[in-house]
């Protein structure tokens, strides 16, 4: 019996933030299952995330954002170096992604990193002894995280909804789309419904 779980995500979405937990949950509790982590590369320089969501996200999660953090929640915001980063680390070092996006989204979200550029990587890339390409570094999406880009695209037409954060849960022929708004907060309570799901 095989399982798989899909997460369409942002490392700059603040839901996206907060529905990490809860993957990282469902993988510490069913580590045979396979974890597809999908970024789609929605902070392209020219959106911002805004003041509004980040209390919305506050309020029903437990991630904190710092001051720094939310002083800047209407400057736009540019994922692309972080969706080439982490489409990297997905296909080459699988096992350090999580790791590497909760240090990403940390950096972001707590330490007020933008992660816009090649040198707001250095200190994460020396702690978590990545030795990065250059080709992460563009401004502009790698081959690679294009290639997730149609992917993501597929699979939405499946789910029926573009909506993001996205979890997707396939356990032999089905598939369930989870919804993380009711777990986030409560990373325990999603474990519980999948465990079910899984022995259905």
């Amino acid at each position: 019996m095989s399982s798989e779980l899909y997460f369409i995500y942002d490392s700059h979405c603040p839901w996206s933030y907060a529905a990490t937990p809860l993957v990282v949950a469902l993988t510490e509790a069913f580590p045979e299952m396979e974890l597809h982590a999908w970024h789609c590369a929605n902070y392209d320089g020219g959106n911002s995330v805004g003041f509004n969501t980040i209390k919305a996200v506050e309020r029903e999660s437990d991630v904190t954002f710092s001051q720094e953090y939310v002083r800047f929640a209407d400057s736009p915001k540019n994922s692309i170096i972080s969706a080439n980063l982490l489409t990297w680390v997905a296909t080459k070092q699988s096992d350090k992604f999580l790791p590497v996006l909760e240090a990403l989204q940390h950096e972001h979200f707590v330490n007020g990193n933008s992660l816009g550029k090649k040198i707001d990587f250095n200190e994460l890339a020396e702690d978590l002894k990545l030795s990065i390409p250059n080709k992460v570094f563009k401004e502009e999406l790698s081959k690679d995280a294009m290639f997730v880009q149609s992917e993501i695209s597929d699979l939405q037409a499946f789910m029926g909804t573009a909506a993001f954060p996205a979890l997707l849960l396939v356990h032999n022929d089905n598939a369930v789309l989870l919804n993380h708004a009711q777990y986030i907060g409560a990373p325990e309570s999603i474990v519980a419904d999948v465990q079910k799901q899984l022995q259905d």
